[in-house]
């Protein structure tokens, strides 16, 4: 009976497999549905130019997607130094590592971008839970969904500390709390609401709920260090 439910379930490889097809499907499905804004910034991204590749949502995330060759090289280099090292999990790390930083620095770039008032009109504050999701709509919600999404996802899988709900919720409010207070002291022209830092947060716990079978427990930590090399018998 042992031998046929292992016969019966997939091996472990080939749902890695699948899950990454799906990812990459998704991925080029969201692509092909962008892909006529984002080729308005291309020629402005592709002659280096800061107006209409840099300071637009759309030129960020053309941008994010160029790079992602990239960042996959710099997760394989440092997999294989770790794994050349003698590290366990040097996959999961690297990978976790790159995630977080590809997947959120684009969105806090495209939060921190001022508005036609920087500089000009005062800094506006909303303290008031719940008013302001109203005025989000739909793409506003998602968008603030998806800040700290990277974050939430991979920071438990990378570090142990971080492996629980109410930790990555702490971790999501308080770096959307520092985003809030960025924009309030630069004058960004952007409103600092007490709804963005609650689905800033509500989006990190939820990317963190799904990655939540990978993350790195206390009880089964992988070793960041070197495994030693046995000494020889007698």
């Amino acid at each position: 009976m042992n031998h046929n439910a292992s016969m019966s379930a997939p091996p472990r490889n080939v749902r890695g497999i699948v899950l990454l097809g799906l990812a990459i499907l998704g991925m080029a499905s969201a692509v092909f549905i962008v892909r006529g804004p984002l080729m308005m910034s291309a020629p402005m991204c592709m002659a280096g130019r800061w107006h209409g590749c840099f300071d637009t949502f759309n030129g960020v995330v053309l941008m994010t997607l160029v790079a992602l060759p990239l960042a996959l090289l710099v997760v394989w280099a440092l997999a294989r130094r770790r794994r050349a090292a003698g590290v366990t999990s040097a996959w999961r790390m690297s990978l976790a590592e790159v995630g977080m930083v590809h997947g959120t620095a684009p969105f806090i770039w495209m939060t921190m971008m001022p508005g036609g008032g920087a500089g000009t009109v005062p800094a506006r504050v909303s303290l008031v839970p719940l008013r302001d999701l109203v005025t989000m709509g739909p793409l506003g919600i998602v968008g603030n969904l998806l800040v700290f999404a990277a974050l939430g996802f991979f920071a438990p899988m990378r570090f142990a500390a971080l492996a629980s709900v109410p930790r990555i919720l702490a971790l999501g409010a308080g770096c959307s709390v520092l985003v809030e207070t960025a924009q309030y002291v630069l004058r960004l022209d952007r409103v600092s609401s007490v709804d963005d830092v609650l689905v800033n947060a509500a989006g990190a716990v939820l990317a963190a709920l799904a990655s939540r079978r990978w993350w790195r427990t206390t009880a089964q930590a992988p070793s960041d260090q070197p495994r030693p090399a046995l000494a020889p018998a007698g």
